[in-house]
Parts: structure tokens; C-alpha cells; sequence
């Protein structure tokens, strides 16, 4: 249990942890309530040091070993681009998604969520001249409206030229070295930043919460962020999918290339069925339970992967995975909740709203009110 090396930046707030990659992350804070730093998020700017982990895969056939594992074309990646990337086992169940970044054209870094996914790559790196190992690099993302403003002030030489979304970039804040992404884990605008043994994490540290402080900063555990990736269709790892689901029944089809060459679980996908059956999932009044607890004229109708309370929409939101591949968004089910209650619930789009991407994009700049409490 590695704690981050900016983990003192959470302490005064009564943080309670988690352990993620074998990594401690917050969850939640004693003192702050998630729902006021879920609008920090949404209306200024979060710091969210994250459990993520990543590994390093280098050398003469790093491209060609990963578009082995791969279900997209890493090929198709160039240098200083992000590309979101899914393995699966060869009877198509899935293992792990993340953001593959491509720092070289024989260097990437895999940047997963929770699970032993390194083992993996080291297994299927036999007969490929490559290396597979952990970098230590620690990973956190600065997300929110105000994001970029804060990437100007915090780097030495300001904003990089051309920052596009799932650009990455080498950069020194402080004078360390950091590479950060236009990507994260929220789909609001905003950015990660990845740094080794070789840099002084205090001192980053510290730029950013010093540039952020015009703007309001404040670093977020987990469940601040976790209503907002559900809004978003954000999927978790072993928590919205696991090996019994393939990425078509997760909703993620999209991102299997069957027309690339031949990958990890690719002549399974091709006979899979395609239809979807991940799906976003409103309750007025009340937060899903988890598990087997939905259903349809008193019929087991589906499970609930992932749930909370979305302050934006004043509903339960959660990710819903249904057992007939026939139902859909509009589909009425009885929701078992949290309190205990059933309450009415109705399947509907991921994401929920913002359906186009702008806002990550940084194409929609408008600022989310705050609902009247009742």
C-alpha cells in the first residue's frame, strides 16, 4: 500500500482511503461534503490524486506487441497522441481498459485502472523485442473549467502549442519534468500530469495548488468525481464490466477494430453478438442499490454496476447492465435503492448529457448552475 507523494495535500481535510493497484486513494473526506466538491469539479477546478498505474513498454517492437493485446490499431497512434485502448481474453471477455500514451515510436506507457494488467502484458511480450515494466510514475489529473488556466500559470513556459484533446506533452512545472495529457477521468476540460523519481513532487505539487488558487482549487477524493464519470458513461474496471462481458455487451464496441490484424480475443468478438447491454440509468428520489435489483413487471430485469446521487441532474444516476439485449433507454424498471425502498427508475443514453463531448473538448464553456435546494 503505496500512499501518493502528494497525499499530504488531502490530509487536513480527514481523508478516508481505499486501496487501488495496491496504491492508497481517497475516497471520500470527513470534513468537506462530496456533493460541494462535485460542484468545485463541475464550476471551477478539481486536483485528484488518483491510484492509477502505469506501465512502460519499450523497445523495437513495442507497436507491434501491444497491437497484439489490443483490440484498436496502435499503429494508428502517433507520437504525442493518447489513444483509449481495451484487451480482452481470447473468448472475448474483457480485462482492462485505460489510455495508452505514445511517448516515442518505441516507448508507451499504459495508464490502467485497478487489476493486475502488467502481468499480462509481460506474459504476452515472449518472442517480441521489447521491455515491460513498472516506471514508477504516479499519475493526477487537474479537471474542471478553469483547468487550462491553471496548466498556463503552473507550467515554466506556459500552455503547449496545439494542446489538442488526447495530445500529451513533455513539460517542466517548477522545474521538473512532467508529461501531461489532455485527458481524465470526469469529461469535464481538463488534463492529467504523470511524474517519476526524477522530479521533486513536492515542489510540483505545490505550482499547481499555488496557480490554482485564483481559481479555487481544491483536491478531490473519489467520490466527488464518481457521480460525474457515471453522467458520463465512464466505465470502472471490475466494477462496470469484468471477464463475462465483452465490449459490445458493455457498450464499447466501438472501440474493437475487426478489420486490424490479429489481436487477443478477435475471432471471438467476430461471432459475439453485438447488441448493447450497458446503459446509463435514472431514479427520482433515491440511489440504486447495487447488484441484481432491478425489474421488469417482477422480473429480473438487469444489475446496477455503479450508482450515486448526481447533484447536476437531483437524481440517482447509475450504470446498469440489462439482462435482455432488447431493452433500452426508455425502458420503465423498479428500482431496489439504497434506503431500502423500490422506486420507479428509467434506463436511458450514456452520456446523460452532453452527448457531442464538448465540454472535455472545451468546445461548451458554459458554467452549470447550482440547483435551489428544496
Amino acid at each position: 500500500m503505496k500512499p501518493h507523494p502528494l497525499v499530504h495535500q488531502e490530509l487536513s481535510y480527514d481523508p478516508h482511503f481505499g486501496i487501488y493497484n495496491r496504491r492508497l486513494r481517497s475516497l471520500e473526506y470527513g470534513n468537506v461534503r462530496s456533493e460541494d466538491l462535485y460542484w468545485r469539479l463541475r464550476r471551477q477546478v478539481g486536483l485528484a490524486h488518483t491510484g492509477e498505474l502505469a506501465t512502460e513498454i519499450r523497445g523495437p517492437d513495442a507497436e507491434a506487441m501491444l497491437n497484439r493485446v489490443f483490440t484498436r490499431d496502435v499503429s494508428r497512434v502517433r507520437v504525442g497522441r493518447c489513444s483509449y485502448q481495451l484487451a480482452c481474453f481470447a473468448d472475448g471477455g474483457m480485462i482492462m481498459d485505460g489510455v495508452l500514451l505514445r511517448l516515442a515510436s518505441d516507448r508507451f506507457w499504459y495508464a490502467q485502472g485497478d487489476g493486475e494488467f502488467p502481468v499480462w502484458l509481460r506474459a504476452h511480450s515472449e518472442g517480441f523485442d521489447v521491455e515491460v515494466f513498472d516506471p514508477d510514475v504516479w499519475i493526477s489529473q487537474v479537471q474542471g473549467p478553469h483547468s487550462m488556466d491553471v496548466l498556463a500559470q503552473a507550467s515554466d513556459e506556459g500552455m503547449p502549442e496545439h494542446f489538442r484533446y488526447f495530445d500529451l506533452a513533455h513539460i517542466r512545472i517548477g522545474g521538473q519534468p512532467v508529461v501531461i495529457s489532455r485527458t481524465g477521468f470526469t469529461n469535464e476540460l481538463g488534463w492529467e500530469f504523470y511524474f517519476g523519481p526524477d522530479a521533486d513532487a513536492d515542489v510540483i505539487g505545490e505550482r499547481i495548488l499555488k496557480a490554482g488558487e485564483p481559481h479555487g482549487i481544491h483536491t478531490i477524493p473519489a467520490a466527488a468525481t464518481n457521480a460525474r464519470r457515471i453522467e458520463a458513461g465512464l466505465l470502472f474496471s471490475g466494477t462496470d464490466f469484468d471477464d463475462s462481458v465483452t465490449p459490445f455487451t458493455a457498450g464499447l464496441g466501438a472501440f474493437v477494430d475487426l478489420d486490424k490484424a490479429d489481436f487477443i480475443g478477435m475471432a471471438a468478438l467476430a461471432q459475439a453478438d453485438k447488441r448493447r447491454r450497458t446503459w446509463g440509468l435514472q431514479c427520482a428520489g433515491g440511489v440504486a442499490r447495487h447488484g441484481d435489483t432491478l425489474f421488469l413487471d417482477d422480473e429480473p430485469a438487469g444489475r446496477v454496476c455503479s450508482s450515486a446521487w448526481s447533484p447536476c441532474l437531483q437524481r440517482g444516476v447509475a450504470i446498469a447492465r440489462l439482462n435482455d439485449p432488447k431493452s433500452g433507454p426508455g425502458t420503465e424498471l423498479r428500482v431496489e435503492c439504497v434506503d431500502g425502498l423500490a422506486r420507479a427508475g428509467e434506463v436511458c443514453e450514456l452520456p446523460m448529457y452532453d452527448r457531442a463531448g464538448e465540454i472535455p473538448r472545451g468546445k461548451c464553456t458554459d458554467i452549470p448552475a447550482v440547483p435551489a435546494r428544496e
